[in-house]
């Protein structure tokens, strides 16, 4: 089950959070979402763990709790949709090359 994990303080490293999450079981993936420019947190992330009983126990106990002084909000993670948004891409056109013509 993929975990989507918000709130998260910015100087939250990768190794402490799968040690969090490791205390409900197996954690399979991790990554906190970093800003492409900068290399900073962007203050969110996702965790795969490979059984599901575990996960839901940790999204119960882990959602709105306090992390670090921050409220983080931990829930079941929702697929993109593949229809070309999840790429930047628009369905409108129009304006995508910096200016208009």
């Amino acid at each position: 089950m993929k975990i989507f994990i918000a709130g998260l303080p910015f100087e939250v490293e990768e190794a402490e959070l799968r040690a969090v999450f490791g205390d409900f079981g197996v954690v399979k993936s991790l990554r906190i979402i970093k800003d492409r420019e900068t290399g900073k947190s962007r203050g969110f992330g996702f965790v795969e763990m490979p059984n599901d009983d575990e996960a839901k126990e940790a999204i119960k106990n882990m959602n709105g709790g306090d992390y670090n002084g921050s409220k983080i909000t931990v829930k079941v993670a929702e697929d993109k949709p593949n229809d070309g948004q999840s790429r930047g891409f628009s369905r409108g056109g129009g304006g995508r090359g910096g200016y208009n013509r």
